[in-house]
């Protein structure tokens, strides 16, 4: 049935046509987007546990820059946008595992720029080589079956390219204002970051707390993921923040004895620390279960993802020597096996890197598994609903319990257990959106093997900067916990999960009554037709990073109301484009404020000579004003969205 779909399609540059493709003008534009996006996405992981595609902003830029630049083709653009996607998926493995160094028994000592740098690149490369047998299979068989949406609408936006420079332009207007918003917010201090309101202990909601991080990239990130997703991650904000925490406040303030794992009495605990100490572990335990049952409903997917690879590496097998058209070649199996096992030997044999060979043994099975049903996934749902924390916990599940089976429970094992989990999850993401790319470059009539090599170097050139970033981020803001140097670090929510998973298989000292009440309000959820995954990040962050996200979600539900069409505001769409550039303004504005934070001049942070401290003398009437001006940008951006395409 795909076959004979497939024999009429026409790509859109035919295979015996040779234009410009893998020139150095676009593998220096695809690199510097790489690095650009793969910053910007490390902050916003840290930040909020979600990342976005970046391959159609990125493909809009491309087309307007190489406009003012002078000519490009098509091919040429398609080169970029996937050298530099590689970086944003790259990123969102690290960012969602490696951090978790930091909170493992002598993993700090691993957290550092060389070992972040090789893990990166190991598990992107993996990601790459690993789906190279796939293409066939899932490009090509199934192009009539496998829509591949990111990839399709990125196809849609390069073939309209004579439209670049008007869809360019809701990007940089998004970006621009993001980082004016920002520095005047986040920098000269002109207005709050975080209008709040905490109850009294002594009110009839003890504790609650509602506030809200009024950033440009939470607006912007509530917006793309729409208002049903968002929804859900608010209602579990409320959760936590308006029901939990008021109602441990009520029970615990009685308490005359310190109530475990928490260190002091609930009476003297601050809503923060009643969410370290208490609501973590539970919002924990519901993004664990939440995780594995969004696994365990993909898998009818797995087992027919494996069908058909391994099927088509047997034709692969006794096709090899017919001779291929320029849009078949792919880089040789030969050399796809070689260097698996080459990268896996290297990770086994490095030092200062806390692998071992049943470690890269597991990295070469799970890898492979993962990124079959990571690549076949984003096919079907596209590569924002790529289920790929549930993969990484399932790895990690694993393999903890391999390593107890063999009777490694000491500490020295839980970074080799992480290492094993965020070179699988580096893999799965970047197979996901090496599949997106492939499938863009086959409607396009791109050479894959280009595009491959294109995506290593994406891979390598932002593994440059990815480590230095979460680094300047740790050492300016802080990451996971909270310390008089850093009051308000970056939660970073999936990295602080995944070493609660580690550190409660291998050790048994986490407090397992709390992670299972959160996996009974995950199953609760899931038994009342809700899925459950993004409710339970959401009750695992604060409330003022969820907050932000809904209104972005509520401007959306409001824009295609107005445009009264069920899919009013597409991907290229001018509201999720704007959107795309204030999640990057927002997020690399995040990243400067980083460096002023962490940059002392004359003992002092460079940033204390910049904010003016205006925001903290306002009282009550800074937070009126910090709302007023979240809710007109929140307006521009409906007004960009509603505006017609050009």
């Amino acid at each position: 049935m795909s076959d004979q779909k497939n024999s009429s399609f026409k790509p859109y540059i035919s295979a015996s046509d040779l234009i410009p493709e893998f020139t150095p003008k676009a593998i220096i534009l695809g690199s510097i987007f790489g690095i650009i996006f793969g910053a910007a996405t490390v902050y916003l992981g840290l930040k909020v546990g979600l990342t976005v595609s970046a391959s159609i902003p990125i493909a809009v830029l491309a087309i307007s820059i190489f406009k003012k630049l002078g000519k490009s083709t098509i091919l040429e653009n398609n080169i970029v946008q996937t050298i530099g996607s590689a970086g944003e998926s790259v990123a969102a493995g690290v960012v969602f595992t490696l951090p978790a160094l930091l909170f493992l028994p002598g993993g700090s000592e691993y957290f550092k720029y060389f070992q972040i740098f090789v893990l990166a690149i190991a598990g992107g490369i993996l990601g790459v080589l690993f789906m190279i047998p796939l293409r066939r299979s899932l490009i090509v068989k199934e192009h009539g079956n496998l829509p591949f949406p990111e990839g399709t609408a990125c196809a849609d936006v390069l073939v309209a390219g004579e439209k670049g420079g008007s869809l360019a332009q809701k990007v940089f207007y998004g970006l621009g204002l993001a980082f004016a918003y920002k520095f005047l917010m986040s920098v000269l201090g002109l207005w709050k970051d975080v209008p709040s309101i905490v109850f009294g202990r002594k009110s009839i909601l003890p504790n609650g707390t509602i506030n809200g991080e009024i950033t440009p990239e939470l607006l912007g990130v509530g917006y793309i993921i729409g208002p049903k997703i968002a929804g859900i991650m608010v209602a579990g904000g409320v959760l936590s923040w308006l029901v939990l925490i008021p109602l441990i406040t009520l029970l615990g303030d009685n308490l005359t004895t310190v109530f475990a794992p928490g260190t002091k009495l609930i009476s003297e605990m601050s809503p923060r620390e009643i969410w370290s100490s208490y609501i973590r572990y539970i919002g924990a335990g519901a993004v664990t279960f939440g995780g594995i049952i969004t696994l365990v409903r993909t898998f009818p997917t797995i087992v027919s993802a494996f069908k058909d690879s391994f099927k088509d590496l047997k034709d692969n097998r006794t096709n090899g020597k017919v001779e291929k058209e320029r849009t078949e070649r792919d880089i040789p199996l030969v050399t796809v096996l070689v260097g698996s096992i080459v990268l896996v030997v290297f990770m086994a044999a490095i030092p200062n890197i806390p692998t071992n060979l049943l470690s890269s043994i597991m990295i070469v099975v799970f890898g492979f598994f993962f990124v079959t049903v990571s690549s076949r996934i984003v096919g079907l749902i596209g590569s924002s609903s790529n289920p790929i924390s549930g993969m990484t916990i399932a790895t990690l599940m694993a393999t903890s319990l391999i390593f107890v089976g063999v009777g490694w429970t000491g500490d020295a094992y839980q970074p080799i257990a992480l290492v094993v989990g965020s070179i699988v999850c580096i893999a799965s993401a970047n197979a996901g959106a090496t599949s997106q790319d492939l499938k863009t470059g086959y409607i396009l009539g791109a050479t894959p093997v280009k595009q491959q090599l294109g995506l290593v170097i994406g891979v390598v050139v932002s593994s440059i900067v990815i480590g230095a970033t979460m680094l300047l981020l740790e050492n300016a803001l802080g990451i996971g916990a909270i310390t008089p140097a850093h009051p308000n670090p970056l939660p970073a929510p999936q990295a602080t999960l995944m070493a609660t998973v580690i550190k409660g298989l291998l050790s048994q000292n986490l407090p397992w009554g709390l992670v299972i009440v959160g996996m009974g309000i995950a199953a609760v959820m899931e038994l009342a037709g809700v899925r459950s995954l993004p409710f339970a990040v959401g009750a695992y962050l604060p409330l003022s990073t969820t907050a932000p996200i809904f209104a972005g979600g509520l401007v959306k539900f409001i824009v295609d109301k107005f445009n009264k069409s069920k899919d009013a505001d597409s991907e290229i769409g001018p509201g999720a484009l704007f959107s795309s550039g204030l999640i990057a303004g927002g997020a690399l504005t995040g990243i400067l404020v980083a460096i002023l934070v962490g940059t002392n001049y004359d003992g002092k942070p460079i940033i204390a000579y910049l904010n003016t401290g205006i925001a903290e003398t306002m009282g009550f009437a800074g937070d009126i004003i910090s709302l007023v001006l979240f809710l007109a940008m929140a307006i521009t951006l409906g007004f960009v969205a509603l505006s017609k395409q050009k």
